[in-house]
């Protein structure tokens, strides 16, 4: 699994969450590109994205995360 990979799996996964088809997203998306991203929505995403590729991200991970890249960093780091 590579970058490209998981960005495709993880557009899936926003669109499904935010119920809007026209999502892209790539590396430096934040929570301020996506209208409805709000910190309910952040929950129901992390759950989501737990589930797809079967990780758990610790707390502080989710609370640090930046942009749409540092989670795919860890989503790379845990599926070693």
């Amino acid at each position: 699994m590579n970058r490209n990979d998981i960005i495709k799996r993880l557009t899936e996964i926003f669109q499904d969450v935010f119920d809007d088809d026209s999502i892209e997203i790539n590396e430096n998306t934040t929570s301020a590109d996506i209208e409805d991203w709000d910190s309910i929505e952040h929950i129901t995403l992390i759950n989501s994205v737990e589930k797809e590729f079967k990780i758990r991200f610790k707390m502080k991970e989710v609370s640090g995360m930046k942009n749409v890249g540092e989670m795919i960093s860890i989503i790379l780091e845990r599926s070693k």
